[in-house]
């Protein structure tokens, strides 16, 4: 009997590069957003109705969103710049994450290195963004305005909707 539903066959590595991105970066940062998103507006709804909310509230978390927002872009321009110039990375990794365990052999060619410039910072580039993150909500609700659980939630729904906002080229593509 034949197959009903057939799974698109992607072609080359630019296609399978993109294809990661959409279900492995863009899916899961969608729904984190939203997560983080709600439950942040929660508990700023929750600080307006019984705590003391006011103009530096709103201030601060606006500043926390845009904080997430801003790390949120560099690390989709840095996502970016590897989709451009180093496809086959993203397609390795799809790949290798196509396949389950048992499937997997043990000659499977690795995700390819990357070696570019300031590649052996990207970590410390990272790590010093999400510490900054939680230095900048741990501040706001310690010395701010800020409920604390606002003021660690609003920085990240800020970091997973900037990357879904700059990867809408991506999405658009894949329309036409």
């Amino acid at each position: 009997m034949p197959k009903i539903i057939t799974a698109k066959r992607l072609e080359g590595e630019s296609d399978m590069a993109r294809e990661y991105v959409k279900t492995h970066i863009l899916f899961p940062s969608g729904l984190l957003g939203l997560i983080f998103l709600v439950s942040g507006t929660g508990s700023l709804i929750y600080q307006f109705m019984f705590e003391d909310y006011s103009w530096r509230t709103f201030v601060e978390s606006t500043a926390l969103l845009m904080a997430g927002g801003l790390l949120g872009w560099g690390q989709t321009r840095y996502h970016q710049y590897l989709l451009r110039d180093y496809p086959g990375y993203f397609a390795g990794r799809l790949r290798m994450f196509s396949r389950s365990g048992q499937k997997r052999s043990k000659r499977e060619l690795p995700v390819p290195d990357l070696q570019h410039p300031g590649r052996n910072l990207v970590p410390f580039y990272y790590a010093a963004g999400a510490a900054g993150l939680l230095g900048a909500a741990a501040l706001s609700a310690v010395f701010g305005q800020v409920y604390y659980m606002a003021a660690f939630l609003m920085p990240w729904a800020g970091f997973f909707w900037a990357k879904m906002y700059f990867w809408r080229d991506l999405m658009l593509q894949s329309r036409h």
